[in-house]
């Protein structure tokens, strides 16, 4: 089946984007959901120069969707419309076991004729980062909360390394909390590896980032 991956450049996507391939289906595009006012990706900061890269080492066109509160669910969905007019079928998402996400999903996916997949979806947390070192993706650590991670995993790589220390702090595996978020720069669905500098570190309130670029 021809899908669209609902992509948000981090590692849970990622990983359903490889298990969808994985399971024979075709991917066609990549819909990415972007902050209008910050000009950068929802969640994850990804700027357009780096959006670009991720189309051309994924490989695959990408629709980006400008959107603000108001107008991110009319805008998500005239994405899917556009990958639909691709030839996508499905729609895959990188969603583990949030009910509200899924079903804010479907609804959508319904809306405009489009099958949901979520291969991800009650997969246990360790299982799925350990797959993730274990299939060769390297997800760099963008941003951490510093009131439950240390701010020296910015920038570090998720590996047997980081994964220990986030055991150690006693978070969500997969920080699906807003613990830290990443970057995926290379892997088996890579066609080569994203290029990217990584920057200066900042601080602001209980999060740090570092820029990525």
């Amino acid at each position: 089946m021809k899908f669209a991956m609902s992509y948000s450049c981090g590692k849970d996507s990622t990983l359903a984007f490889h298990k969808m391939v994985e399971q024979g289906h075709k991917p066609v595009c990549l819909v990415v959901m972007v902050n209008e006012a910050a000009g950068r990706s929802y969640f994850h900061g990804a700027d357009p120069d780096m959006l670009e890269r991720y189309s051309e080492a994924l490989a695959l066109p990408m629709i980006t969707c400008p959107a603000e509160g108001k107008t991110y669910q009319s805008a998500f969905e005239a994405g899917l419309m556009k990958a639909k007019s691709m030839g996508a079928e499905a729609v895959c998402f990188g969603d583990i076991d949030i009910e509200q996400n899924r079903r804010w999903e479907e609804e959508r996916c319904k809306a405009v004729g489009l099958l949901p997949f979520f291969p991800l979806w009650q997969r246990g947390r360790e299982e799925i980062v350990y797959e993730l070192v274990r299939l060769g993706y390297q997800c760099l650590i963008k941003s951490v909360n510093r009131t439950v991670l240390p701010m020296s995993l910015l920038g570090t790589l998720i590996d047997e390394t980081s994964i220990l220390a986030m055991k150690s702090a006693g978070i969500d595996i997969c920080g699906e909390n807003g613990e830290y978020h990443t970057l995926a720069v290379d892997g088996p669905v890579f066609h080569k590896p994203l290029c990217f500098q990584v920057g200066d570190r900042i601080e602001m309130g209980d999060y740090a980032v570092v820029y990525i670029k």
